[in-house]
């Protein structure tokens, strides 16, 4: 299956990241390259870090970038980006933009065990040469764990019976496949008129997901991070999917742009913070006509922090 994904916000990215000529940019989940592609079109002598853990999306970039030369490819996790660029010997670039979001490749093939939507092996791993994958998870963690994964990552009310019933079926065979985890799922949470469960299904899968890929583990220390490695007027644009993400994003850029972070009940400032940036703008999301044109973008939910 040929990599394909369609950039989210992609004017409103661009125009977010204040593209400077000669400025060294991270595209930090580079995917199909579909972002990074128009920022080196549309800048001057642009260089350019591009970060995927999916070998699948850096061949794709790799081709699409091809006529691009100075592109440098890394196969890793972003949330390593203070590492990767110490090795690249590089300490200060002038903006980062990092997608959240699952690949529409990754959810439309069905090899990699996504979407509840197609029939296949549970996977679920961004990164394939990693050990975990929704197998695991879902056939070795405790009833516990599971009722929490899925109540914490998925916001999913119905957790409980979905995890007992889950250790139910696995006690019987080993469930392996999506359709098998959806059918179990289904058989968890109650049906009635105008509701036939696939919202529990999603969120049941996205919590997994989360869980495979630990999408939420270190996130915030990865925008401090971040935050530390930008030139000043630099801009990290963080694009978003779900509210958990949204929620780290917006409590971090709010911490790196206040100058005092203490509890509200202690009258005296004692935590001697000073902020290191400011957030541009408010919240962005995409157009209605690009929601039209591309649904998962709906979801989509864009926010912005320039360097002081």
């Amino acid at each position: 299956m040929e990599f394909s994904h369609v950039p989210v916000m992609l004017e409103e990215c661009l125009e977010a990241l204040q593209l400077k000529p000669n400025g060294i940019y991270v595209d930090c989940t580079l995917g199909g390259a579909g972002h990074s592609y128009e920022i080196l079109t549309r800048g001057k002598n642009i260089s350019l870090i591009g970060i995927d853990r999916d070998s699948d999306a850096l061949r794709a970039s790799k081709k699409r970038l091809a006529s691009f030369k100075k592109v440098t490819y890394v196969h890793d996790n972003f949330k390593n980006l203070d590492q990767i660029l110490t090795e690249q010997k590089i300490d200060k670039v002038d903006g980062i933009l990092v997608d959240l979001g699952v690949s529409s490749y990754q959810l439309d093939n069905k090899d990699r065990g996504f979407s509840f939507r197609e029939d296949a092996k549970l996977d679920m791993r961004m990164n394939q040469s990693q050990k975990l994958s929704a197998y695991d998870v879902v056939n070795t963690y405790t009833q516990d764990n599971l009722r929490d994964i899925i109540k914490d990552y998925g916001e999913e009310r119905f957790a409980q019976s979905i995890a007992k019933h889950i250790v139910i079926e696995r006690e019987k065979k080993p469930i392996e496949t999506t359709f098998e985890l959806r059918d179990v799922i289904l058989k968890s949470v109650p049906r009635y008129k105008g509701h036939d469960g696939s919202s529990n299904v999603q969120r049941t899968f996205q919590a997994i997901r989360i869980e495979v890929n630990s999408e939420l583990d270190g996130l915030a220390k990865f925008l401090e991070e971040a935050t530390e490695r930008l030139n000043v007027h630099g801009r990290l644009v963080v694009m978003s999917f779900h509210s958990l993400e949204d929620r780290i994003v917006k409590h971090t850029f709010r911490d790196l742009s206040t100058d005092c972070i203490c509890p509200p009940e202690i009258p005296v400032c004692i935590c001697n913070h000073r902020a290191k940036a400011k957030i541009i703008g408010k919240m962005v999301v995409a157009s209605q006509e690009e929601i039209a044109i591309n649904s998962r973008s709906a979801s989509a939910k864009l926010r912005i922090l320039e360097r002081i």
